[in-house]
């Protein structure tokens, strides 16, 4: 729920914070299998504002993946109303030589 301190200066919802909630759907989407990943590229289309009570549901989908590379899309959306679309690429960690863990 956006509430008063997430509002920017035109009591809007700061679009670093909508940024921050779709990364974080990224994160746990491509990180979801056990492997670990991290965020290669990402960006963001904003397409409406949230303000002040507002609640956001983030929704992440795996789009496409080859080799230690993942593409994958977050929605952001309120109600039935989507205000954000994100794109993230991951890349897979290369895992630790045995005892370097």
């Amino acid at each position: 729920v956006v509430q008063d301190t997430m509002l920017n200066g035109y009591d809007i919802c700061h679009g670093g914070l909508l940024f921050m909630l779709a990364d974080t759907a990224f994160a746990l989407a491509c990180n979801s299998d056990g492997e670990s990943a991290v965020a290669a590229t990402a960006s963001i289309d904003f397409l409406a504002p949230a303000a002040k009570g507002d609640r956001l549901r983030a929704t992440a989908r795996r789009r496409a993946g080859r080799g230690g590379t993942g593409i994958y899309d977050v929605t952001i959306s309120r109600d039935d109303d989507v205000i954000a679309e994100f794109r993230g690429r991951s890349r897979r960690l290369p895992r630790a030589p045995a005892g370097n863990e």
